[in-house]
């Protein structure tokens, strides 16, 4: 008579992994891309009105909550596509790694956050007041792809906000900086958007989804991109015209103008295996880049 061996239990996963799991559901990394532009309106605005702790901790915090927010909530809404994309498919949701329930939760939860991070900058009320739109318009991103084909643009459109409500957080009012700044941030973001969005024009065409790459081919997507980063110079130099930097972040403008040309250089209509490298490595010295040398140039 043989003894039958009962079936393997596999170990719940603890907290600490699901923790690393959610972060890399947001892909915490990439908040290089939006958090320096908040910290250098910030330093800005600490020119005008006096430097508090509490604010620079609120400035992170809402940053911090508010993409983990609308990163969450995009993964459930796209989980069905996720699911059908093959560049997708091992994403946390449709892998099985995390939980709809458990996303559900984190993003309500970092809702919450956002929201009460914004109680330390009273007595300035706009950001309490500000809050529950600027959280709605975020979370919005995720259907846009749905309807329009410039969705690439609402994304950059929820990224620009950040060095606007950044210096009305702590002046309680808007100038030209973090208006020529938040400028740029939209034509940035909406460029490199379209050069992401490439990977998946075959998908999205199949699944009648709105992208540029999708409605419009990627050739001619790709020469959208460029307009859009030509744009993004433009409004570079008049914000470093605005702010009063002076000539070391001129000579970091000047680098990073480079550095966009060089990006679109790494990115062809026959060749897209080095979109991620544009995505991310470029983009991030950019973005990290300019708030060092802002940063630099208003201490010396």
């Amino acid at each position: 008579m043989t003894s039958q061996s009962l079936p393997e239990t596999v170990p719940a996963p603890s907290l600490w992994q699901r923790f690393v799991d959610l972060l890399g559901l947001i892909r915490f990394s990439h908040t290089v891309f939006a958090l320096p532009f908040a910290l250098l309106s910030a330093m800005l605005a600490w020119q005008v009105a006096p430097f508090e702790w509490k604010h620079l901790l609120g400035i992170v915090l809402c940053m911090v909550f508010a993409r983990s927010a609308a990163m969450a909530f995009n993964r459930l809404v796209d989980r069905d596509y996720d699911a059908r994309n093959p560049r997708t498919a091992r994403r946390h949701i449709p892998a099985g790694i995390l939980s709809k329930g458990l996303v559900t939760v984190f993003t309500l939860g970092c809702v919450g956050g956002f929201i009460a991070s914004t109680l330390l900058f009273l007595p300035n009320q706009w950001p309490l007041f500000l809050s529950v739109p600027v959280i709605l318009f975020l979370l919005s991103y995720s259907y846009a792809k749905r309807f329009t084909a410039f969705c690439h643009y609402w994304l950059s459109a929820a990224l620009m906000l950040s060095p606007i409500a950044s210096w009305i957080a702590i002046t309680g009012s808007i100038d030209w900086p973090p208006v020529c700044l938040a400028a740029m941030i939209f034509f940035w973001v909406g460029g490199f958007d379209i050069l992401y969005a490439t990977q998946d024009a075959e998908f999205d065409q199949g699944e009648n989804l709105f992208s540029l790459p999708a409605r419009l081919g990627i050739p001619t997507a790709l020469r959208l991109a460029f307009v859009s980063h030509l744009l993004t110079i433009v409004c570079l130099f008049a914000f470093w015209k605005v702010s009063g930097l002076g000539g070391l972040f001129l000579s970091g403008s000047i680098a990073v103008s480079l550095l966009l040309i060089y990006e679109h250089s790494l990115v062809r209509p026959g060749d897209l295996s080095r979109v991620n490298t544009a995505f991310f490595n470029v983009n991030a010295v950019i973005s990290v880049g300019l708030f060092l040398l802002a940063a630099a140039d208003l201490l010396i």
